[in-house]
């Protein structure tokens, strides 16, 4: 039987010695640790805001600013999750605030009554061994669609935090992530509707 205090220390994450010891070197006004902070987590943060943003250079451009907030801010990271995870609700929220600003945080009506593409059809091998196609895809979605779906299935968030994140019912979010899995699939499909 677990207790309390075990069954809190379990689902607490746990950031690593070597996280802190950077974080603190880094606020100590290290260079180095500095620099390999940035270097170790900029790649993923640019993967996730050019999938948010839609282009490269807006990516690259986000990316220096998260990572210069990231500096700015460090001393109030609190270890409650990983450094990286941190660091990626700073890079989601730059790329949203982006957007925002960008007016293309748009999302299309659409009327739910109205049945989907079918979505099925399409296993998991085949999904792997089209994943540039579909990398291809994504970037070519509505702005809506591609936030949702970005969100939900890359990143991991569910409808109810998307829905928070970009200010639209759950609902919507729900429907702008199967609109995204169908027009993915007729994109690499070839499928014109």
């Amino acid at each position: 039987m677990i207790d309390e205090k075990t069954s809190n220390t379990i689902l607490k994450p746990v950031v690593r010695t070597d996280e802190k010891a950077l974080v603190q070197r880094s606020l100590g006004g290290d260079r180095a640790a500095q620099y390999l902070l940035y270097k170790r987590y900029v790649g993923a943060m640019f993967h996730t805001i050019v999938r948010m943003v839609g282009n490269r250079q807006d990516a690259e451009d986000v990316t220096q600013e998260v990572f210069v907030k990231v500096f700015r801010q460090l001393a109030s990271f609190r270890g409650e999750a990983t450094l990286g995870a941190w660091i990626k609700r700073i890079a989601i929220n730059a790329a949203l605030n982006f957007l925002r600003k960008k007016k293309q945080l748009q999302f299309e009506e659409i009327n739910e009554r109205l049945p989907l593409a079918d979505e099925a059809g399409i296993n998991e091998t085949d999904w792997a061994n089209k994943i540039h196609g579909i990398h291809e895809a994504v970037k070519k979605l509505p702005d809506g669609c591609r936030l949702v779906f970005n969100l939900y299935m890359l990143e991991g968030y569910k409808h109810k935090e998307v829905a928070k994140m970009l200010g639209i019912t759950e609902s919507t979010s729900k429907t702008q992530y199967r609109r995204a899995k169908r027009l993915i699939k007729e994109i690499v499909l070839g499928i014109n509707k």
